[in-house]
């Protein structure tokens, strides 16, 4: 212990919380690296779960949902693994536009389709607009903090937000144009293909922006050295709302 009077380490500090409490024993840069990995791994997860809901909600999905949806019909596959090949073949088409992956890009291909072929093995079809409503709303604010939580931990964007933005760099349009583009001939694509187009996808497409700033600001991690929370760096309008 330090002598009376002498601050004592970050390190120690770090171990103590107000009052005598132990919260931890890592330094704090481990500490952030764990909450960073945790909010990554939880987000992904949650992010697989809020799109099951949607699905077993029967109101509508969410634009790639539509998508996965329809592709699913097409070949038998589950949509879990349907979401798994088509993230690959969005983020093979990085390479031509120049984008790098980070890990939680990666990690986001595999993960997201994986937690929602469990969820949807759990969760049965709601019947009703008692059930149908509940998993609706349900599905979309988890949405809304999965995708907090994910982006905030500062890994990497998602292949299909990535491939928004690098069109954005690649074409000069907007950030709002190209998405808009990109996310009506997926909804149009899936919608022939036998995805659900409902008043869920119309809802989740009104909600799903306000619900992730919220919760982006609720899950930020302060960056190293600064005290900033900040999750994105750059002009607002190159801010990333979805997976």
């Amino acid at each position: 212990m330090a002598p009376i009077g002498q601050p004592q380490s970050d390190a120690y500090q770090s171990t103590i919380a107000p009052r005598g409490r132990v919260v931890s024993n890592l330094p704090r840069p481990a500490r952030r690296l764990t909450r960073r990995v945790t909010q990554l791994s939880v987000g992904l997860a949650l992010y697989g779960a809020s799109a099951a809901l949607l699905v077993r909600g029967g109101l509508g999905l969410e634009p790639w949902g539509v998508l996965h949806q329809g592709l699913s019909e097409l070949t038998g596959l589950t949509m879990g693994v349907v979401s798994i090949i088509v993230g690959a073949v969005v983020l093979l088409l990085w390479i031509p536009i120049r984008q790098r992956p980070g890990p939680g890009t990666v990690a986001n291909v595999f993960a997201v389709g994986i937690a929602m072929d469990a969820t949807l093995a759990l969760v049965p079809d709601g019947h009703g607009p008692t059930a149908r409503i509940p998993l609706l709303i349900s599905g979309i604010v988890l949405n809304g903090v999965a995708t907090g939580l994910y982006i905030a931990a500062r890994f990497g964007p998602g292949p299909r937000d990535g491939l928004m933005t690098g069109l954005h760099r690649l074409t000069g349009r907007s950030v709002r144009l190209v998405r808009t583009a990109i996310e009506v001939a997926v909804v149009a694509t899936g919608f022939v293909l036998g995805g659900s187009v409902g008043i869920g996808t119309i809802a989740y497409a009104l909600a799903i922006g306000p619900l992730a700033q919220l919760f982006l600001r609720v899950f930020a991690i302060p960056t190293a050295g600064t005290g900033s929370t900040a999750v994105a760096a750059g002009t607002p309008a190159r801010a990333i709302l979805r997976r």
